[in-house]
């Protein structure tokens, strides 16, 4: 197996080298795109129909056979057929996600200011949200929690999740996670065409107002395609982690890291960076070992080989611009003092603090959300929370005094925009 790209902060090339990574793109292309497009326009002309053709070409399974949507007793026979340990786990990650996703439930603000206007917004959640969850190599009970779990707290009536069910198994522990997390609707539809339903609408699914949760290429480029349509939380690509680390770390625990994100998908990326040259090979040298007796090893492999990174530079500190480059989804701070180097980072997905703070804890029960912003969108967009199932509504009113102080003004802009019934709808009332 070829190593990973290594880089030395000190080469006189490596700018180029570095503007290269930062720009590799590993996400869906133009055959995906227009395949999604195909999808998108028969779910729509077809509906029901093109969903069951459709997951009898992709999934194998006959839905008129195996059942359009998994009845709630099966979610509450799955979660009653945990063990123990296992529904321990999952409802502990249940409580602490939701803990944290309480405290960020929006305030309504309503006031009046000097000019007697009052003034506010007010919260309130959409009506139905959609849920999409992996399935087939990504089959993940943590996705459910992560994405339905918020919506619940923002006040979602009707959540509903998709999932893909090859040969028509259900996961049961995907369901006993809907079930723990409050999911109304199970549908046995996954890919593009689980989206197309979600948005447009069929006789058996009725459509909803937003759309969350992971996917394949054809997933991200339908939530992409439908966005306007229908709302969505981001357009999610390939897994991402970087990990600053100096050589006070054990190498076999970084390494550890690095794979947790490389174990995802052939096209996930895992970058290190160190200010120590005998570290990183070390810490290279552990990834090659633990590759070896991973059950995951060969997609873990792939991805270190084709778009695995580490790089050296001079201190560690010199390593937070070019992590600002990368703006990934993941970032670990492995470091005795994470705080002055979490003060100086301003672009990322989500950041673990400290040795002791590994990526995958996040994943499942830490409490913040693992559905992150991946390709450089940490540098604009944020993690799913409350908020992507909620919208703002402004509202003002104004009294005859207040109108009287302000309208004037009101007038004299839409004169000067050129809009003589915006000026009259205000000046008719002064008037008065």
């Amino acid at each position: 197996m070829s190593g990973p790209l290594r880089l030395d902060a000190s080469d006189p090339r490596f700018a180029d080298a570095f503007t290269t990574l930062v720009e590799a793109r590993r996400e869906s292309d133009d055959d995906v795109s227009r395949d999604v497009t195909a999808i998108l326009k028969r779910v729509r002309a077809e509906g029901d129909a093109a969903l069951a053709a459709l997951t009898l070409d992709f999934d194998k399974h006959d839905l008129d056979t195996t059942g359009w949507r998994v009845p709630r007793e099966e979610c509450q026979a799955a979660l009653e057929g945990l063990s123990p340990e296992l529904r321990s786990a999952i409802e502990l990650a249940a409580t602490r996600i939701r803990t944290f996703h309480l405290k960020q439930k929006p305030v309504d603000s309503d006031s009046t200011d000097d000019a007697g206007v009052r003034l506010g917004s007010r919260w309130s959640a959409v009506d139905a949200a959609g849920v999409y969850v992996p399935g087939g190599r990504a089959a993940y009970p943590s996705s459910v929690l992560m994405n339905a779990i918020p919506a619940k707290v923002a006040g979602v009536e009707r959540l509903v999740m998709v999932t893909p069910t090859p040969r028509g198994e259900t996961n049961p522990l995907v369901l006993a996670a809907a079930e723990i997390a409050g999911v109304d609707e199970v549908w046995r539809v996954g890919g593009a065409q689980a989206i197309a339903a979600l948005a447009y609408g069929t006789d058996r699914i009725k459509p909803v107002d937003v759309v969350t949760g992971p996917g394949n290429a054809w997933v991200a480029e339908a939530k992409r395609q439908l966005y306007g349509v229908v709302g969505i939380d981001m357009v999610a690509g390939p897994s991402e982690i970087v990990v600053v680390a100096d050589a006070d770390n054990d190498p076999e625990w970084i390494a550890a890291d690095l794979l947790s994100q490389a174990e995802h998908d052939p096209t996930s990326q895992s970058i290190l960076f160190t200010d120590d040259t005998a570290f990183a090979d070390k810490v290279a040298d552990a990834v090659l070992r633990q590759i070896n007796v991973l059950a995951t090893g060969e997609t873990a492999g792939t991805s270190w080989a084709d778009n695995g990174a580490i790089i050296l530079v001079a201190d560690l500190m010199d390593a937070l611009p070019l992590v600002d480059r990368l703006a990934p989804e993941h970032l670990e701070l492995a470091v005795a003092d994470p705080e002055p180097f979490f003060a100086k980072v301003r672009h990322a997905g989500s950041i673990f603090l400290g040795r002791y703070t590994p990526e995958a804890v996040g994943d499942y029960v830490a409490g913040p959300n693992h559905v992150l912003p991946t390709g450089r969108r940490a540098r604009f967009s944020s993690g799913l929370s409350v908020l992507d199932f909620m919208k703002r509504t402004s509202f003002l009113q104004c009294t005859p005094a207040a109108l009287r102080q302000i309208g004037p003004a009101a007038v004299a802009l839409a004169g000067a925009e050129g809009l003589p019934a915006h000026a009259l709808s205000v000046a008719i009332r002064l008037d008065h």
